[in-house]
């Protein structure tokens, strides 16, 4: 049976107030005295209980969305008395975008004052290498969630199946495993930051030329996704310009170097350049080296203290910011709901990401600094 909902009985000046009112969350009170019925029928709505009809809830709910309601999670950790143990297993290698990431960790973690939440930070040296065998080692600890970015989905897929199978709710961040059984997904979009890096490079490129990629290892779904965006606008905006094979640095700084000088020593020299991996500093250093920095149009991937002042005199003509703290903080928030909500619904959340060019700069080099530091303490 189909119901059609009618707010014309709830006054539209009461509606407008509470929706209005920033200083505070609407709560289950707020949603019964808009709409004159008990606080009791509101909570059975919402939380899914009998002896209430199909059309109260309906109304419930849709007033609960038109107002902004959240539950509250801290009285939810009080009432099932509960301690929740969060595990964050992160690379160490890119400090540039994994200890901001962990600056916003860090910064959620603090925020849920009330709650009864441990967390606990592990390191392994770089995306793809150690992760498997650092996660196995959580199983002894027993953690409620863990919040981590899967170098090969494929190679991680038995630890998560045996993670989740114990009880552990696992949640991607920066990178995803769609294949497994992770709850859900926080990251910066990431076909659209290839799709972003190419349309630049279009705009910027006249003439028939070669463009390259740098990119770190292609069995992460991230650095897949971007490849895709990139090659996908690239062919349809600008079909003058041919694109090279994506060359996979593997997230080493040497190898990156190394390839980049193979590159740049090659009879297909590109006119343009996007590196989609944070790890940027050893090419723009070979570039450098070779008088072509400036030259060449290059396109980097987020923003750390070395790339600035390449940004401000125009050796670098942008780059994407894929917005590692609010990932992080994003992701500690969606994962401490899904732990504490009746009803688990998989968050799936993509964040836009920025394009930062010389004159947007100064709104974000202010942070770096504190970002930096608050990761790693």
């Amino acid at each position: 049976m189909r119901y059609r909902l009618s707010m014309a009985l709830v006054p539209l000046t009461t509606i407008s107030r509470l929706m209005n009112n920033t200083s505070k969350t609407a709560g289950i009170k707020d949603i019964a005295q808009t709409l004159g019925i008990s606080i009791g029928t509101v909570d059975r709505a919402l939380h899914e209980r009998a002896g209430i009809s199909l059309k109260t809830k309906a109304r419930v709910l849709q007033m609960a969305e038109q107002l902004g309601y959240k539950p509250n999670l801290a009285a939810q950790a009080l009432k099932l008395n509960r301690r929740i143990k969060i595990a964050v297993v992160l690379p160490k290698h890119i400090s540039h975008f994994f200890d901001p990431l962990r600056a916003g960790i860090r910064a959620a973690a603090a925020a849920t004052a009330g709650l009864h939440v441990e967390v606990t930070f592990h390191e392994y040296p770089r995306l793809g290498q150690g992760d498997t065998e650092l996660l196995e080692s959580t199983l002894k600890e027993r953690y409620d969630g863990i919040i981590f970015t899967p170098g090969n989905p494929r190679k991680l897929d038995p630890i998560i199946h045996r993670l989740t199978r114990q009880g552990t709710a696992m949640l991607c961040v920066a990178s995803d495993a769609p294949g497994s059984e992770r709850i859900g997904l926080v990251s910066a979009h990431a076909y659209t930051s290839g799709a972003l890096a190419a349309e630049l490079l279009a705009h910027k490129l006249y003439r028939k030329a070669q463009v390259a990629t740098i990119t770190g290892e292609l069995t992460t779904l991230d650095h897949a996704e971007k490849l895709r965006g990139f090659a996908a606008t690239l062919a349809m905006l600008a079909p003058h310009l041919s694109l090279l094979p994506a060359i996979e640095s593997h997230e080493r700084p040497k190898e990156a170097y190394r390839q980049a000088l193979a590159l740049l020593h090659s009879g297909t020299k590109p006119q343009g350049l996007y590196i989609s991996t944070a790890n940027s500093i050893p090419v723009l250093q070979a570039l450098e080296e070779q008088g072509l920095l400036g030259k060449i149009q290059v396109v980097t991937t987020d923003l750390f203290q070395e790339l600035v002042p390449l940004i401000e005199t125009g050796k670098v003509l942008a780059t994407i910011y894929q917005r590692p703290f609010t990932q992080g903080k994003v992701a500690f928030e969606s994962l401490i709901t899904y732990l504490l909500e009746e009803h688990k619904i998989s968050p799936i959340i993509r964040l836009a990401p920025h394009i930062i060019f010389r004159s947007n700069l100064p709104l974000f080099t202010n942070r770096l600094d504190f970002l930096t530091n608050s990761g790693r303490s």
